[in-house]
């Protein structure tokens, strides 16, 4: 179950959401209602040089309050925000949604931790420590807008008509393991990173618990959000390009490793061996986006369906080729990707 649509252009041409909302309410069967969500990149261009931490608040009293002397500890604050939301007739605003325009100060934590570093230790601050407080995305010139609700009420909810960009992720949600709430609908965020994903990671425990050895804590009960961490971690602090990144997320089976030259067998065991603990196993289809493109992939044995279309400077991947023909009825090309092969596509 569960629906992804998404879409760059790669020229960076803005694109607002009232397409991509079209295209995931078609595939509503593929949700229950549970949960539903959009990610854009390039939506806040007068704050583009500044992180936008976006909160989830139960009130406005206790929880604030203490996520805003988190962030004056740790750096500025240049423009806060409640994010605009319009109820729905089935949608009501069960938390309230706010956004930070946020500078780090680097020597805040008297290491020489990086911008990045110390907004992994701001969510991971607030997400452990303040009840009724929940930090769900940090990145730069992102915007997260999710809620438990049908594709068409969460769009509504939060007008992203009005938002714009250059890549959009969207995804319909049918939780299966773990109940349907705000925090838990997709995207899932953190820094450059957005994921949505359909199927289920069945190795969430063990990569759980690698994640953590890195300082890493997983907090909204879902095992879609390892793979935000994970990508972070392989991308960001260890350096891996998107490839090997997904390489080593989903890496051939040992069988096809045995039957590899000698040169690339023994580049691939030892990639598989030294990340085995962030193997993901499952029926999986996976879209990652950063703000430099987004890349899709399925497991190994594609249990679960990705298509594949480009149009122009457009690259689209979905779970359903009709949600990519709501977007472009005649693209110029459409595919079903291999199991276990990245599609990727990066801004020009």
């Amino acid at each position: 179950m569960c629906g992804i649509i998404s879409v760059i252009d790669r020229k960076k041409n803005p694109m607002d959401g009232s397409a991509v909302r079209e295209a995931l309410t078609i595939m509503n069967e593929r949700g229950n209602g549970e949960g539903a969500g959009y990610a854009v990149y390039g939506a806040f261009p007068e704050f583009a040089d500044y992180y936008a931490v976006h909160v989830f608040y139960d009130d406005l009293i206790g929880p604030k309050t203490a996520v805003e002397a988190e962030l004056e500890k740790l750096g500025t604050v240049t423009h806060d925000e409640e994010i605009p939301t319009f109820e729905q007739p089935n949608l009501k605003k069960r938390h309230i949604p706010w956004r930070y325009f946020f500078q780090p100060n680097v020597s805040a934590l008297g290491t020489t931790a990086s911008e990045e570093d110390i907004l992994v230790y701001l969510m991971k601050k607030v997400n452990t420590s303040i009840p009724g407080a929940l930090i769900y995305s940090t990145g730069k010139n992102i915007g997260i807008f999710k809620a438990a609700g049908w594709a068409e009420e969460v769009a509504d909810f939060y007008r992203i008509q009005d938002y714009e960009g250059y890549i959009w992720l969207s995804h319909n949600r049918y939780p299966t393991n773990t109940a349907g709430w705000w925090g838990g609908a997709h995207p899932f965020n953190l820094l450059d990173w957005s994921v949505v994903h359909n199927g289920e990671i069945t190795s969430y425990g063990t990569n759980k618990r690698y994640l953590e050895s890195f300082g890493y804590v997983c907090t909204m009960h879902t095992d879609t959000e390892v793979v935000a961490y994970l990508t972070d971690l392989l991308q960001r602090r260890h350096k891996l390009p998107a490839e090997l990144a997904f390489k080593a997320l989903a890496p051939p089976f040992w069988d096809d490793i045995d039957r590899m030259p000698e040169k690339e067998r023994a580049f691939d065991t030892a990639l598989r061996m030294t990340y085995s603990p962030a193997m993901m196993n499952g029926p999986f289809a996976i879209v990652v986006a950063g703000s430099d493109g987004i890349a899709g992939i399925t497991d190994r044995i594609k249990l679960r369906p990705l298509v594949a279309a480009e149009a122009g400077d457009r690259l689209y991947l979905s779970s359903e080729e009709a949600a990519i023909r709501v977007m472009e009825p005649a693209p110029d090309r459409i595919w079903m990707p291999r199991a276990g092969e990245p599609v990727i596509g990066r801004v020009y």
